[in-house]
């Protein structure tokens, strides 16, 4: 343990000394350097050590994310105190409670920061995404701030500037009625990748395992019936990033391919791997994912750039889709500098992590973001699942938790919650239980449909109810009322 906590120690130092640089905001220090040592720690394969530990009665290291050396050295402490030994001079053992909890009041600060104050009873905040009627129905908004919604999402790739100035004034209205303040998030699209013009074969059939798909830079060529299935590639640059046995993903994953051979012209063609049984249509207007490939696309298109104007004028927090890397999050701030230069550390980021290179550059993403203004992570858990594949995401998006956790950066759990509550007004099994476990997050967001008010009602019990039993990774053991008699003799209840 000893040595554990200075190759720690001196590890996430030098990683620190490498961040300084872009930690212009005092405020985020605390939060990188204790990044820096979880990074450091991680390294390891501690699973023999944490058996050990367990059989003295001592923390397993399992919970350590917000506070790592204080963690460390509080079992370091007690080790030496089991040996008959005083403490080493200098470790603080026990450790003072709010050393100890630092990271906690860092991460629920720093929510605050950025999504404003919780409600009551709950830690968790409801995000939810805005239909366009909520432009000229304030009646819609003042329901949903009632039954529990604290912020609202203002999707940029639908509407427009009037739309969306009328949404945030009347969310902005509907919290003052309620004496509530309701932050505004405005999700800038980022460029779409996407299927253009499709040919179908003759008989227009669905797309098989093992057919073939020609994807052009341009619009099909129309040579006469029976010529096999054809789509543009919207951006045609995609096609330059692509070489043989490079996966393509179509329609968020519902279509598996491969490409098989690259074609004059710049076309590329593909070979069709898996649909569901049946097949699947190819239709226009379809997103188009290449999972693990660097597509060189500018984050910020120009209708980004001229969407920034208006958002910055009215938004709490900038939704930043297709963020790859600390670069891209550099290129942002820039813009945000343009535009509000007095003031533009105020407008908070929210980064959409939605592909594998993001998961891998996320410390850095971090420590540009956090080190310049609020920020928070959404775990974009539709294009990420199709980018890492499904096998993989429930553990990445554990992996994404622990990491902002660490670097004390608040999380949205986006994609899907109560998806069928929100359509159809009855959620299903499953999605419940992924809405509790949504409550480990600092956020959690909802689509729009016809029912959202009866999921963010829904939602708000359960998140209340969650707060009871865990924060983060940690149980509450609160007195439960379920088992009130064992055996036919009644427990003493506290």
């Amino acid at each position: 343990m000893a040595r554990l906590r200075r190759d720690v120690a001196s590890e996430g130092r030098a990683i620190y000394r490498h961040w300084q640089p872009s930690l212009e905001r005092t405020a985020f220090a605390a939060g990188a350097l204790n990044l820096a040592h979880y990074l450091a720690l991680r390294r390891r394969d501690l699973r023999p050590l944490q058996r050990d530990l367990m059989r003295h009665g001592l923390s397993s290291l399992g919970r350590l994310e917000g506070r790592v050396l204080a963690t460390l050295d509080a079992v370091g402490g007690t080790l030496e105190t089991l040996a008959g030994r005083a403490p080493a001079e200098g470790l603080g053992w026990p450790p003072a409670p709010r050393r100890f909890f630092r990271g906690e009041a860092g991460l629920r600060r720093n929510a605050t920061e950025l999504f404003g104050p919780p409600p009551e009873a709950r830690e968790g905040r409801i995000l939810v995404t805005l239909p366009s009627e909520a432009a000229d129905e304030p009646a819609l908004m003042r329901d949903l701030v009632r039954r529990g919604m604290d912020l609202v999402r203002i999707n940029c790739a639908h509407d427009d500037a009037g739309l969306w100035s009328r949404m945030a004034a009347n969310a902005r209205a509907a919290g003052a009625a309620e004496g509530r303040q309701i932050r505004v998030l405005m999700d800038i699209a980022g460029p779409k990748i996407r299927t253009g013009a499709v040919r179908l074969p003759s008989d227009e059939r669905r797309l098989q395992p093992g057919d073939t798909l020609v994807l052009r830079p341009g619009p099909p060529l129309q040579e006469g019936p029976g010529q096999g299935f054809e789509a543009e590639c919207v951006p045609a640059a995609i096609l330059d990033r692509m070489a043989p046995g490079t996966a393509v993903a179509i329609n968020d994953g519902k279509i598996t391919a491969q490409v098989e051979a690259l074609l004059p012209g710049g076309a590329a063609l593909l070979r069709i791997l898996r649909t569901k049984p049946g097949g699947a249509p190819l239709r226009p207007e379809k997103g188009l994912n290449l999972p693990g490939t660097d597509l060189g696309l500018d984050p910020l298109t120009p209708k980004d750039l001229k969407d920034l104007d208006t958002v910055v004028s009215l938004a709490d927090m900038v939704g930043y889709s297709f963020v790859q890397d600390a670069a891209d999050v550099a290129r942002l701030q820039a813009e945000l500098a343009h535009r509000r230069p007095a003031d533009w550390r105020r407008i908070g980021i929210v980064a959409k992590i939605e592909t594998l290179r993001a998961v891998r550059n996320l410390p850095d993403i971090l420590v540009q973001a956090a080190g310049r203004q609020p920020f928070g992570v959404m775990i974009a858990r539709g294009d990420l699942a199709v980018e890492i594949g499904f096998a993989r995401l429930a553990e990445i998006q554990e992996e994404m938790l622990w990491l902002c956790e660490a670097a004390h950066v608040p999380v949205i759990w986006a994609t899907q919650v109560l998806e069928t509550l929100v359509k159809s007004g009855l959620p299903t099994r499953g999605e419940m239980t992924d809405a509790a476990m949504a409550a480990r997050a600092e956020c959690v967001m909802l689509n729009k449909g016809p029912h959202v008010g009866e999921a963010v009602e829904a939602l708000d019990g359960l998140l209340r109810r969650m707060a009871g039993h865990q924060s983060k990774k940690t149980p509450h053991l609160r007195a439960l009322q379920s088992w009130k008699s064992v055996g036919g003799a009644a427990v003493p209840q506290a």
